[in-house]
């Protein structure tokens, strides 16, 4: 698990400007994927971010955590928000889902403003 998140979040954006330049049509294409996914339509922003933080639990993807609950702070998600995230993702995910999402609320805590 992530002991730094700052320092772990400027790790992964830096090997993903490396992957957007080594494979810049496929990261390209993937990012018009995220932006058009994320964009406010039936459900807001906030609440797809918070959806991509359960699933990033449920499926113990630490670098998605990171990702998303810095798009969630930045789309005005609470901490209030993300708890009952990490409640559904641990539904869905078991007891493992407990060991990611206390990994989310690390994350949180280290990315919000105090």
């Amino acid at each position: 698990m992530t002991a730094d998140h700052r320092a772990f979040a400027e790790r992964i954006d830096a090997e993903a400007v490396a992957l957007h330049k080594a494979a810049p049509e496929t990261m390209t294409a993937f990012r018009g994927l995220m932006r058009a996914a994320g964009k406010d339509g039936a459900l807001d922003a906030k609440t797809k971010e918070l959806m991509a933080i359960a699933i990033a639990i449920a499926v113990r993807c630490q670098g998605c955590i990171s990702f998303h609950v810095r798009q969630a702070i930045r789309k005005g998600a609470t901490r209030a928000e993300l708890l009952e995230t990490i409640a559904v993702a641990i539904e869905m995910g078991g007891g493992p889902s407990t060991v990611y999402g206390a990994e989310a609320l690390a994350a949180w805590d280290a990315f919000a403003p105090t």
